[in-house]
Protein backbone atom coordinates (compact mmCIF):
# COMPACT_ATOMS: atom_id res chain seq x y z
CA UNK A 1 0.00 0.00 0.00
CA UNK A 2 1.09 3.56 -0.85
CA UNK A 3 -0.29 5.54 2.12
CA UNK A 4 -0.85 9.28 0.63
CA UNK A 5 -0.90 11.72 4.01
CA UNK A 6 -1.14 14.48 1.69
CA UNK A 7 -4.22 13.45 -0.13
CA UNK A 8 -5.43 12.24 3.57
CA UNK A 9 -4.57 16.30 4.77
CA UNK A 10 -6.66 17.66 1.53
CA UNK A 11 -9.61 15.37 2.23
CA UNK A 12 -9.82 16.65 6.15
CA UNK A 13 -9.17 20.14 4.80
CA UNK A 14 -12.09 19.88 2.39
CA UNK A 15 -14.56 18.59 4.77
CA UNK A 16 -13.60 21.15 7.65
CA UNK A 17 -14.31 23.76 4.38
CA UNK A 18 -17.74 21.99 3.86
CA UNK A 19 -18.83 22.56 7.60
CA UNK A 20 -18.17 26.25 6.98
CA UNK A 21 -15.65 26.76 9.91
CA UNK A 22 -12.03 26.28 10.52
CA UNK A 23 -12.22 23.33 12.29
CA UNK A 24 -14.08 20.33 12.89
CA UNK A 25 -13.83 17.59 15.62
CA UNK A 26 -11.65 14.72 15.44
CA UNK A 27 -13.61 11.80 15.91
CA UNK A 28 -16.49 13.10 13.44
CA UNK A 29 -13.51 13.62 10.74
CA UNK A 30 -11.86 10.05 11.58
CA UNK A 31 -15.48 9.01 10.96
CA UNK A 32 -16.21 10.99 7.55
CA UNK A 33 -12.94 9.97 6.29
CA UNK A 34 -14.32 6.70 6.60
CA UNK A 35 -17.89 7.12 4.88
CA UNK A 36 -16.07 8.74 2.16
CA UNK A 37 -13.96 5.42 1.16
CA UNK A 38 -16.97 3.39 1.50
CA UNK A 39 -18.77 6.09 -0.83
CA UNK A 40 -15.95 5.86 -2.76
CA UNK A 41 -15.94 1.54 -2.82
CA UNK A 42 -19.83 1.91 -3.45
CA UNK A 43 -19.20 4.06 -6.36
CA UNK A 44 -16.11 3.39 -8.40
CA UNK A 45 -15.26 -0.15 -6.20
CA UNK A 46 -11.67 1.90 -4.59
CA UNK A 47 -11.14 3.71 -1.75
CA UNK A 48 -10.21 7.51 -2.18
CA UNK A 49 -7.28 6.80 0.18
CA UNK A 50 -4.80 3.37 -0.01
CA UNK A 51 -4.95 2.20 3.38
CA UNK A 52 -5.74 -0.40 6.16
CA UNK A 53 -9.52 0.07 7.67
CA UNK A 54 -9.95 -1.22 11.49
CA UNK A 55 -12.72 -1.62 13.63
CA UNK A 56 -11.95 -0.05 17.14
CA UNK A 57 -13.81 0.75 20.03
CA UNK A 58 -15.07 4.11 18.47
CA UNK A 59 -16.65 2.71 15.27
CA UNK A 60 -14.41 2.15 11.76
CA UNK A 61 -11.63 3.97 11.31
CA UNK A 62 -8.50 4.52 8.84
CA UNK A 63 -5.88 3.40 10.37
CA UNK A 64 -2.70 5.84 9.23
CA UNK A 65 -5.31 8.52 9.10
CA UNK A 66 -5.95 7.52 12.40
CA UNK A 67 -2.30 8.22 13.44
CA UNK A 68 -1.40 11.22 11.50
CA UNK A 69 -4.65 13.13 13.54
CA UNK A 70 -3.20 11.37 16.49
CA UNK A 71 0.39 12.80 15.84
CA UNK A 72 2.17 9.71 15.76
CA UNK A 73 4.22 10.68 12.53
CA UNK A 74 5.66 13.69 11.10
CA UNK A 75 3.30 16.11 9.79
CA UNK A 76 6.05 18.25 8.53
CA UNK A 77 7.54 15.87 6.48
CA UNK A 78 4.69 14.42 4.73
CA UNK A 79 2.71 17.44 3.50
CA UNK A 80 0.71 17.17 6.06
CA UNK A 81 0.80 20.59 7.91
CA UNK A 82 0.29 22.66 5.03
CA UNK A 83 -3.40 21.89 5.47
CA UNK A 84 -4.21 20.77 8.91
CA UNK A 85 -3.12 22.52 12.53
CA UNK A 86 -2.22 19.74 15.21
CA UNK A 87 -5.44 19.34 17.53
CA UNK A 88 -6.74 20.90 20.59
CA UNK A 89 -9.37 20.89 22.40
CA UNK A 90 -10.35 17.16 20.30
CA UNK A 91 -10.68 19.78 17.12
CA UNK A 92 -8.50 19.69 14.38
CA UNK A 93 -8.24 22.90 12.21
CA UNK A 94 -7.10 24.28 8.90
CA UNK A 95 -3.53 25.59 8.89
CA UNK A 96 -4.85 28.74 6.84
CA UNK A 97 -7.64 30.64 7.43
CA UNK A 98 -8.77 29.92 4.07
CA UNK A 99 -8.22 27.21 1.80
CA UNK A 100 -9.83 27.15 -1.49
CA UNK A 101 -11.11 23.69 -2.46
CA UNK A 102 -9.30 24.32 -5.79
CA UNK A 103 -5.88 24.22 -4.05
CA UNK A 104 -6.68 20.90 -3.04
CA UNK A 105 -5.30 19.37 -6.00
CA UNK A 106 -4.46 15.58 -4.65
CA UNK A 107 -8.44 14.96 -4.77
CA UNK A 108 -10.03 13.83 -8.06
CA UNK A 109 -13.56 15.14 -8.81
CA UNK A 110 -14.60 11.55 -8.17
CA UNK A 111 -13.59 11.92 -4.52
CA UNK A 112 -14.77 15.37 -4.30
CA UNK A 113 -18.29 13.78 -5.65
CA UNK A 114 -17.92 11.19 -2.80
CA UNK A 115 -16.68 14.11 -0.07
CA UNK A 116 -20.17 16.26 -0.76
CA UNK A 117 -22.38 13.21 -0.96
CA UNK A 118 -21.23 11.64 2.53
CA UNK A 119 -21.11 15.62 4.14
CA UNK A 120 -24.92 15.96 2.40
CA UNK A 121 -25.87 12.60 4.43
CA UNK A 122 -23.82 13.44 7.57
CA UNK A 123 -22.63 16.35 8.00
CA UNK A 124 -25.50 17.48 10.14
CA UNK A 125 -24.70 14.93 12.82
CA UNK A 126 -22.62 15.13 15.65
CA UNK A 127 -19.14 13.03 16.67
CA UNK A 128 -21.28 10.76 18.39
CA UNK A 129 -24.37 10.84 16.34
CA UNK A 130 -21.92 9.52 13.50
CA UNK A 131 -20.11 6.68 16.31
CA UNK A 132 -23.74 5.81 17.38
CA UNK A 133 -24.27 5.17 13.48
CA UNK A 134 -21.41 3.49 12.25
CA UNK A 135 -21.83 1.37 15.63
CA UNK A 136 -25.39 -0.15 14.06
CA UNK A 137 -24.86 -3.19 11.96
CA UNK A 138 -27.79 -2.43 9.46
CA UNK A 139 -25.62 1.26 8.50
CA UNK A 140 -22.08 -0.62 8.22
CA UNK A 141 -21.86 -4.80 9.14
CA UNK A 142 -18.14 -4.78 8.09
CA UNK A 143 -17.50 -3.36 11.75
CA UNK A 144 -17.19 -5.51 14.04
CA UNK A 145 -16.67 -5.24 17.87
CA UNK A 146 -12.91 -5.14 18.75
CA UNK A 147 -13.55 -5.32 22.44
CA UNK A 148 -11.10 -2.26 23.22
CA UNK A 149 -8.73 -3.44 20.68
CA UNK A 150 -8.20 -3.14 17.18
CA UNK A 151 -9.05 -5.32 14.34
CA UNK A 152 -8.19 -4.99 10.33
CA UNK A 153 -12.08 -4.44 8.24
CA UNK A 154 -10.54 -6.24 5.03
CA UNK A 155 -11.25 -4.45 1.56
CA UNK A 156 -13.02 -6.96 0.43
CA UNK A 157 -16.11 -6.96 3.64
CA UNK A 158 -16.77 -3.41 2.75
CA UNK A 159 -17.32 -4.38 -0.90
CA UNK A 160 -19.59 -6.72 0.12
CA UNK A 161 -21.24 -4.51 2.71
CA UNK A 162 -22.00 -1.58 0.24
CA UNK A 163 -22.60 -4.04 -2.90
CA UNK A 164 -20.20 -3.93 -4.86
CA UNK A 165 -20.80 -6.96 -7.53
CA UNK A 166 -17.61 -9.06 -8.43
CA UNK A 167 -15.68 -7.77 -4.89
CA UNK A 168 -13.15 -10.36 -5.68
CA UNK A 169 -12.36 -9.40 -8.84
CA UNK A 170 -12.02 -5.53 -7.71
CA UNK A 171 -9.95 -6.61 -4.79
CA UNK A 172 -7.65 -8.33 -7.40
CA UNK A 173 -7.68 -5.26 -9.54
CA UNK A 174 -6.76 -3.43 -6.29
CA UNK A 175 -3.68 -5.68 -5.05
CA UNK A 176 -2.53 -5.78 -8.62
CA UNK A 177 -2.55 -1.77 -9.29
CA UNK A 178 -0.69 -1.82 -5.84
CA UNK A 179 2.11 -4.20 -7.04
CA UNK A 180 2.28 -2.61 -10.29
CA UNK A 181 2.60 1.19 -8.51
CA UNK A 182 5.59 -0.65 -5.88
CA UNK A 183 7.61 -2.10 -8.92
CA UNK A 184 7.29 1.51 -10.53
CA UNK A 185 8.63 3.37 -7.46
CA UNK A 186 11.24 0.48 -6.64
CA UNK A 187 12.27 1.22 -10.78
CA UNK A 188 12.60 5.00 -10.19
CA UNK A 189 14.75 4.19 -6.86
CA UNK A 190 17.70 2.48 -9.04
Amino acid sequence: MTYEPKKAAQLIAYLIHKSGRDRLNVLKAIKLVYLVDRESIKRFGFPVLDEKRCSMPHGPVNSMTYSYVAGDYDADAAGWSNYLRDRENHMIALAAENIDPAELDELSEADIECADAVWQQFGQMNQWELRDWTHDPRNVPEWEDPNGGSTIIPLQRIMHAVGVRDAEQFDQAAKDIRQIDAAFRAARVH
